[in-house]
């Protein structure tokens, strides 16, 4: 049996733009589409009332064409009572003012673009762990890997979609399964520190952005690039700008100036105008900006699994 819910945006809408921050990954077990950019988008979760799958088909009429919502399972009603939150509804896009002609296009071609709020943080900050200094190759595998195994299958007819591990079933992997999917000791005990303290890191999902990112930099191993990655997901905070990225202030600094080399302290002072607004800024600076050409070539992808 399932719960259902309508909900109709104020103004322009691209559902899969907004949601694809969630997925990590092509083969990401939790979240799943169909029938292509228009079809619908399937999520698997770990609600505070137990695991839920979750579909959500854009209705035709337009570009301000509805959401519907269909969820199953333990948790289905809590999340279709977040669901405009999910949806973006707390977000507000005219609040970005572009200070550059590639904002200023990127702004104007993606006006469908929201940034959405989860509110379960574990659930965005453990595969941002994943994803520290290493491919997003290898991590999207780590992910994969370890909610099939360790996981389990979501509530509702969808025949593969996952939900990930509860916190005493990630707490009870063992070592040398971590090592299997790849993931060195640095981060998986990055994860169970966290985990230990679950119910502190949900509570951050209703702090102010900068209480937010100190209670999960609290934690031994989760830094301000792991801390941001996953408040943007869980808070839909337009303004936790990621800092310590390999590649993004390179990308933001060439689209913005042309010029290659910008580091984070660069970013941050091209971004300074976009105070309170700087990881909206960052998102239509790579939907829209020029891509910086490669000199060097890519990261090589690991497995420590072969160790």
């Amino acid at each position: 049996m399932s719960l259902t819910r309508t909900w109709a945006p104020p103004g322009p809408y691209d559902l899969h733009g907004s949601l694809r921050v969630l997925r990590r990954g092509p083969y990401d077990p939790t979240y799943r589409t169909e029938g292509g950019a228009g079809g619908a988008v399937w999520r698997g979760t770990r609600t505070p009332h137990g695991p839920a799958a979750l579909r959500l088909t854009p209705r035709t009429g337009g570009s301000h064409g509805e959401v519907h919502a269909q969820a199953w399972g333990p948790g289905a009603a809590w999340l279709l009572e977040g669901l405009p939150a999910l949806l973006g509804a707390e977000d507000d896009p005219d609040a970005f003012v572009p200070h550059h002609e590639v904002t200023r296009q990127a702004h104007r071609r993606h006006p469908g673009l929201r940034l959405i709020r989860t509110g379960r943080v574990l659930e965005s900050l453990i595969p941002s762990v994943l994803e520290q200094k290493i491919t997003a190759e290898e991590a999207y595998r780590a992910w994969r890997l370890l909610v099939r195994r360790f996981g389990e299958r979501a509530p509702g007819p969808h025949p593969d979609l996952w939900v990930m591990p509860h916190p005493r079933d990630w707490l009870r992997i063992p070592s040398w399964e971590w090592h299997r999917a790849g993931v060195d000791q640095k981060r998986s005990s990055a994860i169970l520190r966290a985990l230990q303290r679950a119910s502190r890191m949900e509570e951050a999902a209703h702090l102010g952005l900068e209480e937010a990112l100190a209670r999960l930099q609290a934690i031994p191993g989760i830094g301000p690039w792991t801390a941001a990655e996953a408040l943007q997901r869980s808070n839909g905070e337009p303004d936790a700008v990621t800092v310590g990225d390999l590649h993004l202030p390179g990308q933001v600094g060439y689209a913005l100036t042309g010029l290659r080399g910008t580091d984070d302290a660069g970013m941050l002072e091209l971004l300074a105008p976009y105070a309170g607004q700087r990881h909206r800024a960052t998102r239509l600076i790579l939907l829209g900006g020029p891509r910086m050409p490669r000199r060097q070539p890519r990261f090589p992808v690991g497995n420590i699994a072969r160790w």
